[in-house]
Order: structure tokens, then sequence, then C-alpha cells
């Protein structure tokens, strides 16, 4: 999809299911079900929405998925179906892995740096070898001395690989990655989790991560029980659903099953609600795997 002078795809990696209650934190599930319908095992389903952006100049991927290295037993815990060949990943936009140039990671958790490393002959490789791989030094820091908590939400050969081979930039704080694309550090989720915002002419977009991972997050106190801080995810989607709504931005969400991007519009009760793009918007494949999540 064209976005300014920018080329804009969604590229679905998986769909896989996670603990309503989780992603709904204090929110009661009578509430949250009815948007998000639980299965049996109180589970939601979702996806990883991963946004690439070609420049003309740098093919900068965002985010990398769960990746395809788990057990069978891990697969089943999460309903976890991968849908694309990690060595391959973003085969249905014509776009190889040695093409991309930037990959952006919003915090290293599994679903969103899985993908980022995938095994070759027996050997962890970094999935995408010609691209620097940019993380938030807080949150580098953080994955390796994670408390309890937190501590099963990272796995170390998502990301050390890189960092061995020399492919990890560091940041502090908000930075522009590439012209017209910026980090913007949020916290909430986790300390020194970051959102993508991006512009192009004069249009504007932003791609939430965790902040908000699915259309049913746009509710400011619709906060996750992950989230290490729930208040300051609170405040910050205030402050982003404020901004992106008054200035009709392109908003991408990184789990969301359905269309994942379209616009937030402030209705006359004073509520936030998403309105989506077309499907036709979407790719073959991101419209392919809509088709079998329902399955």
């Amino acid at each position: 999809m064209k976005f300014g002078d920018f080329e804009i795809s969604i590229v679905r990696e998986c769909t896989f299911k996670l603990d309503g209650g989780a992603m709904f934190g204090v929110v009661p599930k009578t509430l949250w079900n009815k948007l998000s319908p639980a299965d049996d095992l109180n589970r939601i389903l979702m996806t990883c929405n991963l946004l690439l952006i070609d420049t003309g100049s740098k093919k900068v991927l965002i985010e990398t998925g769960m990746g395809d290295r788990w057990t069978e037993k891990e697969r089943d815990r999460f309903e976890l179906k991968t849908l694309v060949n990690s060595s391959e990943m973003l085969k249905s936009v014509g776009v190889k892995n040695e093409e991309i140039d930037v990959v952006i990671i919003s915090h290293l958790h599994f679903d969103h740096a899985g993908g980022a490393t995938r095994l070759e002959n027996g050997k962890l490789v970094p999935t995408f070898p010609n691209a620097k791989y940019y993380v938030q030094r807080g949150e580098w820091e953080f994955a390796h001395n994670a408390n309890p908590r937190a501590r099963a939400s990272y796995r170390s050969d998502d990301y050390e690989p890189l960092n061995l081979n020399g492919q990890i930039v560091f940041m502090d704080g908000d930075t522009e990655v590439v012209p017209g694309i910026w980090v913007k550090l949020t916290g909430g989720h986790t300390t020194h989790h970051q959102i993508v915002y991006f512009e192009s002419l004069d249009q504007k977009g932003v791609f939430f991560a965790d902040l908000m991972p699915t259309k049913s997050h746009v509710t400011p106190p619709w906060v996750m029980g992950y989230d290490h801080y729930p208040l300051a995810s609170c405040d910050q989607k205030t402050k982003w659903l404020a901004d992106a709504s008054a200035e009709k931005w392109l908003v991408v969400f990184d789990h969301e099953i359905g269309v994942p991007w379209g616009h937030i519009d402030l209705n006359a009760a004073g509520k936030y609600e998403f309105l989506p793009l077309s499907e036709d918007t979407l790719h073959v494949q991101a419209r392919s795997a809509m088709v079998l999540a329902t399955l």
C-alpha cells in the first residue's frame, strides 16, 4: 500500500493464543469476551503482524514475530501456527531476507524477537543477515537481568546471536532510525518498550506494538496484565490516541487478527473507536491468514 513516498506491507508471521485475562488485566471477562471471544481454555486468538516499510532507499522491518523454534508441547500451549518459512519470511511480498536493511524490535519478548534468529544447519543465525537490529539499551539490559515475574517472556537465543554477529544497534530513548521513521520510548509494557512513528509527505502513522496490541485495546484503561507498569501504559495510550485521532494517522496493531491497520476516531460519546481499512489493502498472504484463523 502506498503511504506518501513509502510502500508499506503487512506480513502475518503466525497465529497463536494467549490467556484472555492476561491480555486484558483488570477488565472483567464479561466485557472483553464480547470483543475477543475466548476458547474453552480462556485463550484468545491473535496474530503477529510484521510491518514492512520500503522508503525507496531502505527496507525497514518492524518486529519479527515468534519464529519457528518451538517444541510441540509449546506449540500446543499457544496453539501456535507458523505461517511463513523463516528462510523466506517476506516471500509473500516479494522481498528476500537478505534485502532487509533495518529491523526494529519494540521489545525483546519472544513474540516480537522470536523470528530475529533461525536455525541453519543446527546453528543459530540472524534471520536477516544484512540488517542492523535496533533495540533500546535499557530493554537489552533488563532482558539479561529480568526478575522472576518477567523472566519467562525472554529467550536469549532470540537475540544473543545478533549481538555476537555485530548486528545490534543500541538506542537510548527516542531516535530517528532512518529518515521518516522514528522509535518513541513509551515504557508501560516493559520499562523500555518502544513504538514506531513514521511519516512521508503529508501522511503520518504509528505502529503501537504492545502499547495497544489489538483494536480491542483502544480504550485507554484496557491494558494488559502482562504490562510491567499498567498506569504508565494507560497514560501513554491516552497521549498517542489523542494525536492519532486528531490528525487521522494510520495506526497499526501488532496482534490484531482482523484487519490490523486503519484510523482512530473519537466518537460523539467521547470514546475512541477503530475504523479499519478495507481487506483489499492487505496482500494475499495476510488476507489468507485471516481466513485460516477462522477455521
